[in-house]
C-alpha cells in the first residue's frame, strides 16, 4: 500500500504508529469480535526529507537492518522508568498526545526552542522529557543518526502502555500483596470520580481498547484544553454502589484511567477480572481479604510509633 504526504516535520524520517492508534478501524479493517491485544500493531511510514509530495512504503521491519537493537533500547530506559515511578507510564503516554495533537506526531513538543511548546498553557503539566532524553541518547549509542526523536516518542508511549501492568503487579508485590489482591483492591474505583486531567489522554488517543462511543461521551466534559477540574465517574453504571460493575466496565472496554483499563487488557489480570464479573461474591470476599491484607503493611507496634494529639502535626 502506498501513501502520499507532505513533508512538514521538524526532524521527521519516521512516523512510528503504534497500538493506541486503531489501525484496523482506519484501514477498514474488523478485528475477530472478542479478540483482545495488547497491540493493535506496530506500522511504520517511512517518509524522505529530500522531497516535497512523495510516496512511502510502509515496513513493520524497517529497523530490522538499519538499527536491529533500537526498540530493545528503547524498551530498557522505559521499563527502568515506569518501575522507579509507576506515574511515569501515564506521563510518558500523555507527551506523546499532546505532541500529536499539535502539527502531527513530529516531536515538536521535546525542542526547546522559543517559543515552545513545552511551555504553552496547554502542555502546562506535561512531564517525562527526561526518559524520553535517555530512550533517544540510548538509541544514538548503539546507532547515530538513524532513529528520529519522533519514532523514540512514540515507540517509548507503546512501552509505557505495556509496562503498566507488570510495574503494577510489582510494586504491589513489593507490599507483600498478590496480583489477585491487586485487581480486588482496584476494584474501589467502583466508586468516586477522577478529573479530567487524569484521563485526557486516553480519550483522545484512539486507543484500541477503549470504547469509541465511551470516549466520545467522555470528550464533552473533558476537552483538549481547559477543564482539567471536570470530573466523571469511574463507574459509569453504578457510580454511587459498591458492586462489580467496575469490571464489567473494563470488559467492554469502558476503563476510565489506563491503570484501569490495564486490568483487562490480554494480560494476566485478564482471568481475574473476568472471575470477578462471573462471580459477585467472589469479588465481594476477595475485596474484604485484600483490604485486611493492605492493613498489615509494615504497620508500626509497640514504641516505634506515637499517637499524635493533632493528625496533623508529628507530635
Amino acid at each position: 500500500m502506498q501513501f502520499s504526504s507532505q513533508i512538514r516535520a521538524k526532524d521527521l524520517q519516521l512516523f512510528v504508529f503504534f497500538s493506541s492508534i486503531d489501525f484496523n478501524h482506519i484501514m477498514g479493517y474488523q478485528k475477530p469480535s472478542g479478540s483482545v491485544s495488547v497491540f493493535v500493531s506496530v506500522l511504520i511510514l517511512v517518509l524522505s526529507l529530500d522531497c516535497m509530495p512523495c510516496n512511502a512504503q510502509l515496513s513493520t521491519t524497517f529497523y530490522d537492518d538499519t538499527c536491529p537493537n533500537a526498540l530493545a533500547a528503547i524498551n530498557t530506559v522505559i521499563t527502568d522508568a515506569v518501575t522507579t515511578e509507576n506515574r511515569m507510564a501515564a506521563s510518558i503516554i500523555r507527551l506523546h498526545f499532546h505532541d500529536c495533537f499539535v502539527q502531527g506526531c513530529d516531536a515538536s513538543i521535546l525542542l526547546d526552542d522559543t517559543p515552545s511548546e513545552k511551555t504553552t498553557g496547554a502542555n502546562s503539566g506535561v512531564r517525562g522529557y527526561e526518559v524520553i532524553d535517555a530512550a533517544k541518547a540510548a538509541v544514538e549509542n548503539i546507532c547515530p543518526g538513524v532513529v528520529s526523536c519522533a519514532d523514540v516518542l512514540a515507540v517509548a508511549a507503546r512501552d509505557a502502555s505495556v509496562a503498566e501492568l507488570p510495574t503494577l503487579i510489582t510494586s504491589f508485590a513489593r507490599k507483600g500483596l498478590s496480583e489477585r489482591e491487586m485487581v480486588a483492591l482496584s476494584g474501589s474505583h467502583t466508586i468516586g470520580q477522577a478529573r479530567c486531567l487524569t484521563f485526557r489522554g486516553r480519550i483522545y488517543n484512539n486507543a484500541s481498547n477503549i470504547d469509541p462511543i465511551f470516549a466520545a461521551n467522555l470528550r464533552a466534559n473533558c476537552p483538549t484544553t481547559g477543564g482539567d477540574g471536570n470530573l466523571e465517574p469511574l463507574d459509569l453504571v453504578t457510580p454511587n454502589r459498591f458492586d462489580n460493575n467496575y469490571f464489567t466496565n473494563l470488559e467492554q472496554r469502558r476503563g476510565l484511567l489506563i491503570s484501569d483499563q490495564t486490568l483487562f487488557n490480554g494480560g494476566s489480570a485478564d482471568s481475574i477480572v473476568q472471575g470477578y464479573i462471573d462471580n459477585p461474591a467472589s469479588f465481594a470476599s476477595d475485596f474484604a481479604a485484600a483490604m485486611v491484607a493492605m492493613g498489615d503493611i509494615d504497620p508500626l507496634t509497640g514504641s516505634d510509633g506515637v499517637i499524635r494529639t493533632l493528625c496533623t502535626t508529628a507530635t
